[in-house]
């Protein structure tokens, strides 16, 4: 193959893909949105933040993406945005589960009130599962599909984040690899990505930063920022049949950070 010709291949890498992404219109759902239309998927954005969503998909092209209201909470919700999928492009190769909330800066357990605890639950959580379910549903016909959960760090260590934040994204990553085994034998794969603290609207709200106070946070990677495009990226590959024998896994994008125990370190 010509440098020109895997150049295209690479461009187009999700060419005649069809995906639906949850919180498509928030940071790193955005992201990814972009990332996958540009290279070659139709995409649907579902998503509460209806005017977000919309412009989104002009800046996209509506012959690219298409948006939907969708509560991750409500399973019609949810069914009905795998099936715009199915009824506007005839499948669904990639689900991505991207939908999530934070909750809450509250880090006495005492401060925390069983609603908010347990709608950071339905959302994060309950709404992954019924992505996966309805998902499944129409990818086992096809015999193939690949299911991306959005993790975080949270999923493998603790005190980075809230007590309910951080429970549910463990709760995210059991069920990828519960689901992972279920539907291998339909041939789908269910991996999840795993971030660590990115500049989003949501995560500056967590921290109480300004849209232009600096985003300074602890990185063993020195010289280089996390940024939502880096976490499309990993998404991106294992939407692609790139990671054709990649599933089960937790795709931890951290910059080193969850390896190290920054009190104990004969390093820096």
């Amino acid at each position: 193959m010509g440098s020109s010709s895997l150049v295209a291949a690479v461009a187009k890498r999700l060419e005649g893909k069809v995906a639906l992404i949850t919180g498509g219109a928030g940071g790193l759902g955005s992201s990814t949105a972009k990332l996958f239309c540009q290279r070659g998927a139709k995409i649907l954005i579902a998503d509460v933040q209806d005017g977000n969503g919309h412009l989104i998909c002009e800046e996209l092209g509506h012959a690219n993406a298409s948006f939907i209201h969708c509560d991750v909470t409500s399973e019609v919700d949810v069914q009905n945005a795998v099936d715009k999928a199915v009824v506007k492009h005839g499948k669904l190769d990639i689900m991505v589960n991207n939908a999530g909330i934070m909750g809450s800066n509250k880090t006495d357990i005492l401060d925390n009130g069983q609603a908010e605890f347990e709608h950071v639950y339905r959302v994060n959580v309950t709404g992954t599962f019924l992505g996966i379910k309805h998902a499944a549903r129409v990818m086992k016909a096809n015999r193939g599909g690949s299911i991306i959960n959005m993790a975080s760090v949270c999923s493998v260590i603790g005190g980075v984040a809230t007590h309910a934040y951080t429970s549910s994204k463990h709760a995210v990553l059991g069920l990828t690899r519960n689901t992972a085994l279920e539907l291998g034998q339909f041939g789908i794969r269910v991996n999840c990505v795993s971030p660590y603290a990115v500049p989003t609207p949501m995560s500056r709200k967590l921290y109480n930063l300004k849209d232009d106070d600096p985003f300074d946070v602890y990185s063993n990677l020195k010289g280089v920022a996390l940024k939502p495009e880096d976490v499309a990226q990993s998404v991106l590959y294992l939407a692609s049949d790139e990671s054709k024998y990649v599933s089960g896994h937790n795709l931890i994008v951290d910059g080193g950070f969850t390896i190290v125990n920054t009190a104990l370190t004969m390093f820096g």
